[in-house]
Formats: C-alpha cells, structure tokens, sequence
C-alpha cells in the first residue's frame, strides 16, 4: 500500500498579549470547533494558529497509522512529499508558515527585510533577527480587519501637516517644507523628503513625543466633548492607539501610512521593506518561514529605529493601490487564488456552495496545508487508510501530487483555505 501522505494535523496556538481574548477570538473558536477537549479560557488570549512545520509551533500528525511525530519530522523523512521543485528550492524545507491571526490591539509598526538585510542583520545580532531568511507575508481578512500598509500620498501628508501641529512639530518645519516642495518635483525628489520626514519623526526624543502626543490627545478630547467629528485627522484610531501605547512614537505613523480596511476575502500583500501594522480583526496569514522584523514603534519588543528608517521604501501610493486582489481560476468556479510576487507561497481560497456534494481538491507538485474555516465534509484519497473527518478549525496536510475529495456530510456553505508553494 503506498506510504500515507493526507492527513490531520493538531496545530500550535500562541496566546500573545495582543490577542483577542476567548470566544472573541477566531482562533479560539476554530480550536474550539476542531478539537472536543479544547478548554477555552475567555480571559486569555488567542492571538495566533500556526500551520507549518516552523520550530517554535511544528504541528502535531493527528494519525493512528504514522507513529506520534510533528510535521517537521515527517517532512525530513519524506522529502519527496513537498514536490520535486520545492524540494530542490527550498532545501527539503516547507517554505512558508500559514496562521489565523486574531488581534485586539495593534502589532508593531514594523518591516520586513531582503534576503539581502536579513542575511546582514542576522550576521550581526542573532538574538534580535534570528535567521538569514527573508519574510514577504500575506494578509487575507476573515471579519473587518484593520491594518496600517505603505505610504500614504503626500498630499494627504501634507494635509494632515496643516491640520495637525503636534505632528508638524515633530517632524520640524524644514523637513516639512522639503516635503511640501518635492510635490513639485520627480519621485526621487519625493521619496528622498518622506524618508527626511520619516526619520525626523521616528528618531525624535521620547519625552518630547510624548509631550506632543499628550498635548494632541488633549485637543482631540476637548473636540469631540464639544461635539466635532475629528475623523479628518484621524482621532478616533490616535486615542485608541494612545489608550494602548501611551506615550508611543507609533501613535503618530498614521500620518505617514495608509489605512486600509479589509472585508472578508480581501487581502494585503507585505513585501520586503514595506511599512506596515495589524491594528485589529481575524485574518488568515501566509509567510516565508522566517521571525524577521525590523520594529520602530507601538511594541515592548525590540526596538531598531536606524535600520528601519533605511531600509523602507518610501514610494507613497494611495491605500487602493496596496489592496491585493485573488485571481479567479479558469478551470475551477470555486477557486480564487492569492499568488505573491514571491516563490515561497500563494494562498488559495475555496467557497463552495451547500448545494454542491462532493468538491475535489486538486493536486499539486507542491505540499500544502488545508484550513476548514467553515463547514462539514469527510475527506478521501488514494492513500489515506479512511476517510478523515473534517469541520471547522480542521487542518488537512495534503502531500505533493495528491488529490483530495470532499464529501459534504452537512449541506452548508464550505470556507476553505489552502497554503501551498507554486513555483
């Protein structure tokens, strides 16, 4: 009989602060769903499911007939099962690390560095970039998910310099001015203003930002107990972010970088040196398996302003333009897929409708991990011993080459996500 190669995988939740807590949390409720013996404690933190074979959450084989191993070691043992290509690309590694992010309040103002920076940075601090890879992610929203990506255009930069004098002081008036003038001029004239901008900020001394800051939040309280909208300089997610991070140099980057709000489906692509930070919401995340971040702002964590402020890329772009969109499949009416500019991962989403009864998963020359977010189906292969029952929260790691056929036992709506490496 051929060597199994489909099978359920008992995935690591991580209960950091940031996280929504209990039953709030999509991560919580998908482990509550998968798993009958899961005690959900509602005032602790489900911050993050980890699907892969990373070694601070390698999943568990959930399988009678392979002895208790987690996935890393499967895969070490049966490289073959990742593909030819991927095999040969990626060292016998799984490339990426899929996840469910539930966040109550925001992650760091933050970047991700080039192959190139990690391997440097990891060379010179190990115990704050702790490996030599790079680490482009993706964010798919699950519920309204709120993040900060990219930056804004100067105009609105600009505008929010004019409206906002605590802003304007920390930024000082000459580099203020070089930006207001480089509107005038060509893109290198603009991104050299925004990184003078930038850095003036993000380097500005801690007791006069939170000087300014406390000043700002005194205004906006007086505003609104007065009864003005402050939504035009974005006051209400200032006095959220300042509720969370007093005092923090972050609370004043929404002024640099585009909000964007994501609906269900929709997605935000973070390549290298892009500025960005999850602000709240449930999100499915794809990444090159790597712990690399570059911080500067609303974290307890290592701070690097320095390298931060030199390695982002400061082309300004409106907030439309970082929205990430699936493409539809020809073959498969079902099936949206997210495919990066990045060989190490593209996620596939696949919504099937409770009318249809069975829906095959097709194979691939690459591993992939399957995410259950919603619905009840038995699954079937060629070289599973029985059907492997599957509902929400489950997670299925189906080996290259392998199909999969999804029998719906209840005739509702299927949500499915599906990690995989296309190269």
């Amino acid at each position: 009989m051929a060597a199994q190669r489909v099978f359920p995988l008992s995935c690591v939740v991580q209960q950091y602060a940031w996280g929504k807590l209990g039953s709030n949390s999509e991560v919580a409720l998908l482990l509550a769903s998968s798993d009958p013996l899961a005690q959900i404690s509602e005032d602790k933190p489900y911050a993050e499911l980890w699907m892969g074979t990373h070694p601070r959450g390698d999943a568990k084989i959930l399988d009678n007939h392979i002895s208790q191993k987690t996935l890393g070691q499967w895969i070490a043992e049966n490289r073959d099962s990742l593909g030819s290509k991927v095999k040969d690309s990626f060292n016998g590694q799984l490339p990426f690390l899929f996840k469910v992010l539930s966040v109550k309040t925001a992650l760091s103002i933050q970047a991700h560095p080039n192959k190139e920076l990690a391997e440097k940075l990891h060379l010179q601090a190990p115990e704050h970039y702790p490996d030599a890879n790079h680490k482009p992610e993706m964010a798919i929203a699950l519920t309204s998910f709120q993040g900060l990506c990219g930056f804004r255009p100067v105009e609105e930069i600009v505008t929010f310099l004019n409206k906002v004098p605590e802003f304007q002081f920390l930024i000082g008036d000459n580099a203020a001015t070089q930006l207001k003038q480089s509107m005038s001029h060509n893109s290198r004239a603009v991104a050299s203003a925004l990184r003078n901008c930038f850095s003036h900020l993000m380097k500005s001394e801690k007791k006069v930002v939170a000087e300014q800051l406390n000043l700002l939040v005194k205004r906006i309280s007086q505003q609104v107990a007065a009864g003005n909208n402050m939504e035009d300089i974005c006051g209400e997610l200032l006095m959220e972010l300042h509720q969370q991070y007093p005092g923090d140099i972050g609370c004043f980057a929404i002024y640099f970088l585009n909000l964007l709000i994501l609906k269900p489906g929709e997605a935000m692509f973070l390549e290298a040196n892009m500025p960005h930070a999850y602000l709240k919401g449930d999100c499915v995340e794809c990444m090159a398996c790597s712990d690399n971040t570059v911080r500067a702002g609303l974290t307890p964590k290592f701070i690097d302003v320095p390298t931060l402020c030199d390695m982002l890329n400061y082309t300004p772009s409106p907030s439309k333009d970082r929205l990430f969109p699936p493409k539809q499949s020809q073959e498969d009416p079902y099936l949206s897929i997210y495919d990066p500019p990045v060989p190490d991962f593209t996620v596939m989403k696949i919504e099937v409708p409770g009318s249809v009864t069975e829906y095959k998963v097709l194979s691939l020359d690459s591993a992939s991990i399957l995410l259950m977010v919603q619905g009840t189906v038995t699954a079937s292969t060629t070289t599973a011993q029985a059907p492997i029952p599957l509902q929400r929260g489950g997670v299925l790691f189906i080996g290259a080459n392998e199909s999969v056929s999804l029998k719906l036992t209840v005739p509702n709506d299927l949500l499915l996500f599906r990690a995989c490496c296309l190269l």
